[in-house]
């Protein structure tokens, strides 16, 4: 798993260990970041169910503005700080070890960008998709990763379904607010 392109380009990030584990791989992170080329420079993203902090640190490595990382496993945050501080963005970044359906549903902050790849099939990328839309600054984007077969709403609050990918056994679903 590696940075693609911008400041970090090319570093190699560490990632979780384990059966339960699934790091988006490089072919869908390159396919996401085309799509979205230039809607990241400036933007404030949230990288929720952020496990290695690949996604957020591949935003912040293309010069968005701000990223915070949220996970409820300490060792995904051990690694997100190892990632981020190996990359040299930590000074971009917050990172949370917190319940990412409790901190979305608590905090006040608006974000332009926003990854959730939750745990495949347990129901949470859904509820996680409404509690995140009322964060969402207008005109800004949703990237959503689930399982290839997963269907998604066409609207989701003031979400509205751009596009989908599908790859393998992965699909993502991209939204914009407004």
């Amino acid at each position: 798993m590696r940075v693609i392109t911008g400041s970090a380009r090319g570093m190699v990030l560490r990632t979780l260990e384990g059966d339960n584990v699934r790091p988006t791989t490089d072919k869908v992170k390159e396919a996401v970041f085309s799509a979205i080329q230039f809607e990241v420079e400036g933007r404030r993203v949230l990288d929720l169910f952020a496990g290695s902090g690949q996604l957020g640190i591949e935003a912040l490595s293309r010069d968005a503005e701000s990223c915070v990382f949220v996970d409820a496993d300490k060792n995904a945050i051990r690694i997100v700080k190892e990632n981020l501080e190996k990359t040299k963005l930590i000074n971009k970044a917050t990172v949370l070890q917190a319940d990412s359906l409790a901190f979305i549903g608590m905090t006040d902050k608006v974000f332009d960008l926003a990854f959730l790849d939750p745990p495949f099939a347990t129901g949470m990328l859904q509820k996680a998709l409404a509690k995140v839309e009322p964060r969402i600054a207008e005109g800004g984007l949703v990237i959503c990763e689930h399982p290839f077969k997963e269907e998604m709403p066409e609207i989701q609050g003031g979400l509205v379904k751009q596009r989908e990918y599908k790859y393998s056994k992965t699909a993502v679903t991209v939204y914009r607010k407004g």
